[in-house]
């Protein structure tokens, strides 16, 4: 592994390291030769962090071994994949705040997939959102579309279901590490999906998911994709977040009407009054992107 690499892979895992850290790092010192021999006052200079916080990264830089983080990714079937990769997704480097390196598991190759959609709704998700689903998926995967979601409950984890089932690709994005999945009751589909799709991560193996990682994948779950479809929101559902990244992003949003009597309606009907592409089958979508 080239030594850029393998210093990027150690800040992975170093308690307290900062997206806005590693930037400063790497454009000071693109190819971090200097960061094996930094002091904590050139640190704390560089990043603008204390004394204190610069001693305790650069501790647990200095205490990791590259060989043996490398021998656990190879264990657990991970791959890492730095942002100069030419693997790395070209469309997230276009990001505000792209990923430093990705933790891959499953099949990496479905990152370059041309056409992909991403699929967000509610945690709790009903029926009325499975059966949406079920009945879209199957369709939009027979036309080589690989399904994006966030394996949480509810309506990611209808989609990614549905499109397994039918025989198709799914991509997850999880917050916090791959020795950590959230939340427990999908861990079986998580393994699943590592061997018939594909998992993704920003964060380590060994960091535990925190509350503010959930809305910041949502930027990489739309970064992937073509366009987003959102199935059931509430009114400040965190979907709408997903859906404001995508039309930052330029892409389409597609919306599902649900009940106007229905609470998890409110999110979905505002986005279409906004200009969401309303979809009532998977047609609306497939026509759409025929156009192009």
């Amino acid at each position: 592994m080239h030594h850029t690499t393998k210093q990027l892979l150690k800040l992975q895992y170093c308690p307290g390291i900062s997206w806005k850290d590693q930037y400063v790092l790497l454009k000071n010192d693109p190819h971090l030769s200097h960061l094996p021999r930094m002091t904590a006052a050139e640190f704390a200079a560089a990043t603008n962090r204390s004394i204190g916080q610069a001693e305790t990264i650069l501790s647990g830089f200095h205490s990791l071994s590259y060989h043996h983080l490398y021998s656990s990714l190879l264990e657990s079937s991970t791959t890492f994949i730095p942002i100069y990769d030419p693997q790395y997704p070209e469309p997230l480097k276009m990001l505000l705040q792209p990923p430093w390196g990705l933790f891959a598991m499953g099949e990496t190759a479905l990152m370059s997939s041309r056409n992909m959609l991403a699929v967000v709704g509610a945690r709790d998700g009903n029926e009325y959102g499975k059966q949406v689903l079920q009945m879209l998926v199957p369709a939009l995967v027979k036309r080589n579309i690989t399904i994006v979601s966030g394996l949480a409950k509810g309506i990611d984890a209808f989609s990614h279901e549905a499109a397994l089932q039918a025989g198709g690709k799914t991509i997850a994005i999880i917050a916090g590490g791959f020795s950590h999945l959230y939340p427990k009751e999908n861990k079986p589909l998580a393994h699943r999906i590592s061997r018939q799709g594909l998992i993704l991560s920003e964060y380590a193996p060994n960091r535990k998911p925190e509350k503010w990682q959930f809305p910041a994948r949502n930027r990489i779950i739309s970064g992937l994709s073509k366009g987003v479809l959102v199935v059931q929101a509430a009114k400040k559902s965190g979907s709408l977040i997903t859906a404001s990244f995508a039309l930052e992003q330029g892409i389409d949003v597609f919306a599902v009407p649900g009940p106007i009597t229905h609470p998890l309606s409110e999110g979905v009907h505002a986005l279409i009054a906004d200009g969401a592409k309303i979809v009532h089958g998977a047609d609306d979508i497939l026509s759409e992107w025929r156009q192009e």
